[in-house]
Order: structure tokens, then sequence, then C-alpha cells
């Protein structure tokens, strides 16, 4: 027999604001995973040369980036290594624990490495970080998830009940098109049971677009005016066209059933 508020498994409870209220056991489990990328950034710096690196900081707008950008050039020849490890390590705590700015990161990378170069760092650290986040919120997201967001992640248990035979097509339309938030999806998309290795073939295809146009601006840095530039209505139309053809075979196998 059920008690009064407890939900089956499986079964995400009704969408009604609650409070999000942590336990001891998930608090340390979230700052041992900081403490682990904090160690990790420790080890970069001690390995870098000595300098004046006051520049370094999450860059919140295009003047920002620039100026990281051109300090860190000074850095990528002699120090590849440190500057990739650190770069991977600042993106997926990023994507880890939902830090805004990831759009700036992928500008950097297509800045500093060019196109190809720039797209393999950036789908790579984007899927890390999501599948990072995606665990992470596996284990301590409940509350979290339940707090922010009561409504989508009813809308979103009711989709992927709805599409258990398609779901691989219906989660890369959800990366290609914005009808749900990114990071939305890393949280809420372990709490609504979906596989991981659906989870993961859909994030690492389906940030392959968007990346493109990131890194591919990234290499023009100086002549953006805004991030409204990234995303004309030419590349809009292309990422929701890719979406819908991803969702058409799962569209069509319903209406011959």
């Amino acid at each position: 027999m059920e008690r009064e508020g407890e939900t089956t498994i499986g079964e995400v409870a009704p969408a009604t604001p609650r409070r999000c209220s942590l336990s001891f056991w998930e608090v340390t489990t979230a700052s041992v995973v900081v403490l682990g990328f904090l160690v990790g950034l420790l080890c970069v710096y001690l390995t870098m040369p000595q300098s004046d690196y006051s520049f370094l900081k999450l860059p919140r707008n295009l003047q920002d980036l620039q100026i990281l950008r051109d300090n860190l050039e000074i850095y990528t020849s002699d120090y590849t290594v440190q500057v990739l490890v650190g770069y991977c390590l600042v993106y997926v705590f990023m994507q880890t624990f939902m830090i805004p700015g990831t759009v700036f990161m992928s500008l950097l990378a297509g800045a500093l490495f060019g196109v190809i170069k720039g797209m393999a760092l950036v789908v790579s650290t984007a899927t890390a970080g999501a599948s990072s986040c995606f665990f992470l919120s596996k284990l301590i997201g409940r509350p979290l998830i339940f707090s922010l967001w009561p409504d989508k992640l009813i809308f979103f248990q009711d989709q992927v009940a709805r599409r258990k035979d398609g779901l691989l097509n219906y989660m890369l339309f959800l990366r290609l098109t914005p009808t749900l938030p990114n990071t939305f999806i890393n949280v809420a998309s372990p709490i609504v049971d979906v596989p991981y290795h659906i989870f993961f073939l859909a994030t690492f295809i389906g940030l392959i677009p968007a990346a493109y146009v990131t890194v591919r601006a990234g290499i023009a840095l100086g002549e953006l005016k805004s991030l409204g530039d990234l995303y004309d209505f030419s590349s809009m139309a292309t990422l929701f066209l890719i979406g819908v053809l991803s969702v058409t075979p799962t569209l069509i196998s319903k209406k011959k059933v």
C-alpha cells in the first residue's frame, strides 16, 4: 500500500510547486563534484607559466570574450594541452551545474581552434557536460526540477510516454528546436526515464548544427555586434526544418498503425 504523497517508480508527482530542499547526502554529492572540477582546474593552473591571469573569468558579453580570446591565443600554441583541458573542464562544469554562458565558450572554440577542431571540441564537451548533468540529476535532481519546472516536467513526461517507439527522433527534435530549453532536457530526462543511450545519441547528433553555427561565428568574433547576429532567420529556419525531418519517421509510422 502506498502512503499519502508517495509515487510509484517511474511516476512523476503532480505538478505542484515546492521549495527546493536537498538532503545532506545530496549536498555532499554536489560538493564532491564541484571539488573535483576545482582540483582539475588547479592542476592546469600549476602547469602553466607564472603570469598575470586576471583575464581568466567566465565571459558574460562579447567584450569579455574578445579579451579572453586575445589573451588565450598567446598560450594556445605552446600550452595546447593545458588550454584544451582547462576549456573542457570549464565547459563541462557549466553544463553540469546549468551555468549560463556556454554559447560564449562555443564562440571561443571557433576563435582559438577553427571550425573543424572547434566543432569537435564543442560537441564532445557539450555532450559530456549534458551527460554529467544527466547523471547528477539522476542522483539529486528531483527536488530541483519539481521546484523550477513543475509544469514543463509533466508535459515532458507525457510526451516521452507517448513516444516510446520513436523516442530518439523526438529527443533529436527537442535538441534541434527551441521547444524545450536544453538545460531542462538535461535535468529532466533521467527523472522521466529517458534511457541514457537515447539521451546521448540525441545530444551528440542534435548539437552538431547549432555548434557549427556558433563555432563558425567565433572565427569572425570581431564582426559580431550581439548574440542576436548568430541566429538569423535562415539559420533558425534551417535548424527547425532539420528538427521537423527528425520526427517525420515517427509521424509516418503512427499513421500506418
